[in-house]
C-alpha cells in the first residue's frame, strides 16, 4: 500500500490497491502511467464503479498533456476481471476528454481472458473508444498473451493506422529499457517474478546480456545530467545555466501565446541533438527547427536530469506537508519551505517561476493556467529521493507548484538574491 495515500483519499478504497500508479517520465519527458492487472483484487472486493470514477479521476488529471501508458497484464484472471456489464457501463462513461484509446485497449485485455465470443464483444465496444485523437503517445503491453496478439490481427484492420503505430508488447521487462526510465517504475514483485520465469523458460534461446560501460566523466561544457554548481564552475561564476537562460529567453519573444505551451512533445532525435550541441559546448539556434515546443521540452529535460531536483530532496516532505495546511495560510508556508533553500537553488527557481508566472499571465491566449503549468513542472522541479513520487503524492506537489506561480510576486518578495 502507498504509505503517501492518506485516508482521507476520495477514492481511497480503490487507490490503495495501486492497480494505476504514476511512474515518472519516458525518454520524451511525457508522464508515465501504469496498469498493473496482478494488483486487482478479486471482483467481489473491489466496487468496479467505484473503480470506473477513479480512472476517470486519475485521468484528469494527463489528459491535456502528451503521455505514455504501461499495462502490466499478468495476473489478470477470470477471479479478478470486471464483468461485460461494467465495460459497456465504461464506454458511456469514458466520453471524448477522457483516454478513450488507451483503456479502450486495455479492458480489451481485461475483457479478453474468457472466452473467445465475449472476448471478441468487448473488443469491439472498446473500438468505438479508439475513434478520437487524444494525447497518448505509446502503449506499452507488457507480457501479452497470444490470445491478445490474435485477437489485435484479426481487428487491426479497423483500427487508425496512426494509433496502431503508438501500440508496442513487450515480451519481457528489460525491453521497456529502450522505451522508459526504467528505475522509475514501480512493477509489482509478481511481475517481476513471471518475468523471471519467462527468462528462465528461455534460456539458451536469448542473446547474451550487454554489460553497460561505467558512465564516463562530464565534459566541461556539459549541461545536462550535472549539478547547478558544476555548470556554475563551468560557466564563470553565472548563476542562471544557459541552458534556461536561453530556452526561457527565446519562450518569451516567441512562445508566451503558443496555445498547449509546455503540454505537447517533440522529435525524440531533436532533443537528443540539441541536448549533445549544449554538452559540446557549441550554439543553439532554436529557428533551426521550426518548432517552439523544441525550446521547451528542453527546459523541462534540463530539469529533469538535474542530479538533485531544483527544490532539492530535503524539502520533499515539507512540500507534501502543504495539503494538511489551512487554505489562508499555504502561500505563507511556500514562502517558508522555498526559504530554506540554498541561494543558488533560490535564485534559479526565482528565474524560473517568475516566466511561468509570465506564461499563466497569457492563459487566455495560451490556455496554460498556473494549475495547468503546475500539473507539467510540478514533478520536474521536485521528486523523493528514492522511487518516483506516488499518484498520491501529485495533488500536494502539483498544489505547491501552483501557489509558487499564482504568488509569485508575494512569495519570492521577502529575500535578496545578489544583482537585484
Amino acid at each position: 500500500e502507498d504509505p503517501e495515500l492518506n485516508i482521507n483519499h476520495p477514492y481511497y478504497d480503490v487507490a490503495r490497491h495501486g492497480i494505476i500508479q504514476l511512474a515518472g517520465d519516458d525518454n520524451s519527458g511525457r508522464k508515465v502511467i501504469t496498469f498493473s492487472c496482478c494488483r486487482m483484487p478479486p471482483s467481489h472486493q473491489l466496487n468496479h464503479t467505484r473503480l470506473l470514477e477513479y480512472l476517470k479521476y486519475t485521468l484528469d488529471q494527463y489528459v491535456e498533456n502528451d503521455y505514455t501508458v504501461v499495462y502490466f497484464h499478468y495476473g489478470l484472471k477470470s477471479l479478478n476481471k470486471p464483468s461485460l456489464k461494467w465495460l459497456q457501463t465504461a464506454y458511456k462513461e469514458f466520453d471524448r476528454k477522457y483516454v478513450s484509446k488507451i483503456f479502450g485497449l486495455l479492458f480489451c485485455c481485461v475483457m479478453s481472458v474468457t472466452d473467445f465470443c465475449e472476448g471478441s464483444v468487448s473488443f469491439l465496444i472498446c473500438l468505438q473508444l479508439t475513434g478520437y485523437k487524444k494525447n497518448l503517445k505509446a502503449l506499452y503491453v507488457v507480457h501479452p498473451t497470444n490470445f491478445i496478439k490474435i485477437l489485435w490481427n484479426i481487428f487491426k484492420p479497423l483500427i487508425s493506422h496512426k494509433f496502431g503505430k503508438k501500440i508496442a508488447y513487450l515480451n519481457y521487462l528489460s525491453d521497456l529499457r529502450e522505451h522508459l526510465k526504467y528505475d522509475q517504475l514501480n512493477i509489482p514483485q509478481e511481475v517481476i517474478r513471471h518475468d523471471e520465469n519467462l527468462r528462465e523458460k528461455q534460456k539458451g534461446k536469448l542473446p547474451p546480456v550487454v554489460k553497460v560501460p561505467p558512465p564516463r566523466p562530464p565534459l566541461p561544457t556539459q549541461q545536462f545530467g550535472v549539478s547547478l554548481q558544476y555548470i556554475k564552475d563551468k560557466n564563470k561564476g553565472e548563476l542562471i545555466p544557459p541552458v534556461m537562460k536561453e530556452t526561457v529567453s527565446y519562450l518569451k519573444r516567441k512562445g508566451l501565446r503558443v496555445e498547449g505551451l509546455f503540454r505537447r512533445s517533440a522529435s525524440i532525435q531533436t532533443i537528443k541533438d540539441v541536448q549533445k550541441l549544449y554538452n559540446q559546448g557549441k550554439s543553439v539556434d532554436f529557428d533551426d527547427y521550426h518548432d517552439i515546443h523544441v525550446p521547451a521540452v528542453i527546459l523541462k529535460t534540463f530539469l529533469r536530469e538535474l542530479p538533485q531536483p531544483l527544490l532539492t530532496f530535503d524539502c520533499y516532505d515539507h512540500i507534501l506537508g502543504i495539503t494538511s495546511v489551512e487554505s489562508s495560510l499555504r502561500v505563507t508556508r511556500c514562502k517558508q519551505i522555498i526559504q530554506g533553500l540554498p541561494e543558488h537553488n533560490y535564485i534559479v527557481l526565482k528565474y524560473l517561476i517568475c516566466f511561468l508566472h509570465m506564461v499563466s499571465q497569457e492563459s487566455i491566449y495560451n490556455r496554460m493556467t498556473a494549475s495547468s503549468l503546475a500539473c507539467v513542472f510540478g514533478l520536474n522541479l521536485i521528486w523523493p529521493s528514492k522511487g518516483t513520487a506516488s499518484l498520491s503524492a501529485l495533488v500536494p506537489l502539483n498544489l505547491f507548484t501552483e501557489l509558487l506561480i499564482d504568488f509569485y510576486t508575494n512569495i519570492f518578495n521577502s529575500r535578496t538574491v545578489p544583482g537585484e
